[in-house]
C-alpha cells in the first residue's frame, strides 16, 4: 500500500505543520508533497522537516511567487496539477487556504481506478468566504478589486476540488459546518493532536505549583486575524506584564504599539517555552474566525487557564469559568473585562487541574488512534 502526504507548504511553523508532523509519524515512509519549502522562514523548526523525503513544486525554483504567494494564489491550480500521484494507492492532504487537495491523481491501473483521497481539513480558504486572513489589506480599495476578481474563479476551483476528495476530516465542528457549508460535504471531525502528557511531565520537572505566576502570555503567529493589537492595548491600559511568542508579519506594527510591560520573544524552542508557561499567569487568545486553535489547548496542557474570545473552535476546547473566561468581542473593553473577572476568579480558584484535564481530551495519542482507524477503515473499501 502506498501513500502520499500533501501539505499546502513549509514556510512557518504552526498547527497545521504540527498535524503534518503526526501524520508523518504514523506514515514515516510516505513522501510529501508541498508547492514550497521556505527553510529561512521556518528557521529554528526547519529541523524538524530536515530528513523527510519531500517532493515541492516547481514553485521551489522561484523565491519571489513564495514571497507573494498569497497575492499569486491564482497559481494554486497550475502548482497542484502540476504533481502526478498515479504511483499511490492513498493521498492523504493537510488542507489550509491553499486548495492542495487540486492534485492531479492520475490513473492508479488499467481498471481506471484512482488513488483514494483522504483530506484533512483545518478550514476553507478563509480568503475565499470571508474570514478574517493574515493581513488587514482588505481595507485598501484595489485590493477588494483584486481580490474580487481573483476569488470569484477560484471559490469555484475550490468546490471543484473539494469533489475530489473521497473523505473530508474536519479539525472541529465549527470546520465541519463550514465544510457542509461551502462544499455540500460531510466529514468526520477528529481534533488535532496536542502532546499533553510531555507537557505536564514537564511542567511538574520545572516546579510550576511553586512559582509565582508572573505575567499575562500570547503565542503564535503575529498576523492580522490573531489581533494581537487587542491583547497588547488591553495590557497597556492596565500596566500589564505581556510576553509574546511567535514572529509574523504584523511584528514591526505592534511593535510601535507596545507598552513598557511588553516584551516580544520571536520564535522560541519547545524547551524554552515550556518555561515560559511555567510562569504564566493566563494565556490571551483573540484569534478572530478561529477554526480549532491548538494553542489554548496546549496552555491548558500546561495547566494554563484561558482568556479567549468565543468564536470558532474557541466554543469547543476553552470551559468558561473553569479552565478559563471568555469574552465575546475583540475589543479592549470586553478582554479587559474578562481579565478582570479573571484575577477576581483566581483569588479563590486553581485552574490546572480543570485545564490539564480539558487538555486529555485533545491528546496526541488519541488523534493517532483515530486517524488509523479512520484510515484503515477506509482501506478495506479499496
Amino acid at each position: 500500500m502506498k501513500i502520499a502526504l500533501v501539505h499546502d507548504y513549509l514556510a512557518e511553523y504552526g498547527g497545521a505543520e504540527r498535524v503534518l508532523e503526526s501524520l508523518h509519524e504514523i506514515w514515516p515512509n510516505a513522501p510529501l508533497y508541498t508547492a514550497f519549502v521556505d527553510w529561512k522562514r521556518l528557521g529554528g523548526n526547519a529541523y524538524r522537516f530536515r530528513n523527510w523525503n519531500i517532493r515541492p513544486s516547481w514553485v521551489q525554483k522561484f523565491p519571489l511567487i513564495q514571497k507573494y504567494i498569497s497575492p499569486l494564489r491564482f497559481l494554486a491550480p497550475r502548482i497542484w496539477e502540476s504533481f502526478d500521484l498515479s504511483e499511490f494507492d492513498l493521498v492523504i492532504s493537510s488542507s489550509g487556504w491553499f486548495m492542495c487537495r487540486g492534485v492531479k491523481a492520475g490513473r492508479r491501473n488499467n481498471k481506471g481506478n484512482y488513488p483514494m483521497q483522504i483530506c484533512y481539513i483545518h478550514h476553507p480558504p478563509r480568503n475565499l468566504y470571508g474570514y478574517a486572513t493574515g493581513s488587514d489589506l482588505q481595507k485598501y480599495l484595489v485590493v477588494r478589486l483584486y481580490a474580487g476578481f481573483i476569488n470569484f474563479f477560484l471559490r469555484n476551483y475550490d468546490f471543484q476540488t473539494a469533489q475530489k476528495v473521497d473523505y473530508f476530516i474536519a479539525n472541529s465542528q465549527e470546520t465541519k459546518r463550514r465544510v457542509e457549508k461551502f462544499y455540500r460535504r460531510d466529514s468526520t471531525v477528529i481534533y488535532p493532536p496536542i502532546e499533553t502528557q510531555k507537557t505536564k511531565n514537564k511542567s511538574q520537572k520545572s516546579g510550576v505549583a511553586s512559582k509565582k505566576n508572573e505575567y499575562y502570555l500570547s503565542v503564535g503567529r503575529l498576523s492580522w486575524a490573531k489581533r494581537l493589537d487587542v491583547i497588547i492595548e488591553s495590557c497597556n491600559a492596565r500596566h500589564l506584564p505581556l510576553k509574546i511568542v511567535g514572529v509574523g508579519s504584523e511584528e514591526e506594527a505592534l511593535k510601535k504599539i507596545a507598552g513598557p510591560t511588553v516584551e516580544f520573544l520571536g520564535s522560541v524552542s519547545d524547551n524554552d517555552l515550556d518555561e515560559i508557561y511555567a510562569h504564566t499567569k493566563a494565556l490571551l487568545f483573540c484569534a478572530l474566525d478561529e477554526d480549532f486553535g491548538m494553542v489554548p489547548v496546549e496552555a491548558m496542557a500546561h495547566g494554563i487557564p484561558v482568556i479567549g474570545l468565543f468564536q470558532g473552535g474557541v466554543k469547543e476546547t476553552v470551559v468558561d469559568g473553569k479552565t478559563g473566561i471568555v469574552f465575546t468581542e475583540p475589543t479592549v473593553h470586553s478582554l479587559i473585562s474578562a481579565i478582570q473577572k479573571f484575577e477576581q476568579q483566581s483569588k479563590e480558584k486553581d485552574w490546572k487541574l480543570a485545564c490539564r484535564k480539558q487538555a486529555d481530551v485533545f491528546h496526541k495519542k488519541v488523534f493517532k488512534e483515530k486517524m488509523i482507524t479512520f484510515v484503515n477503515n477506509v482501506l478495506t473499501k479499496l
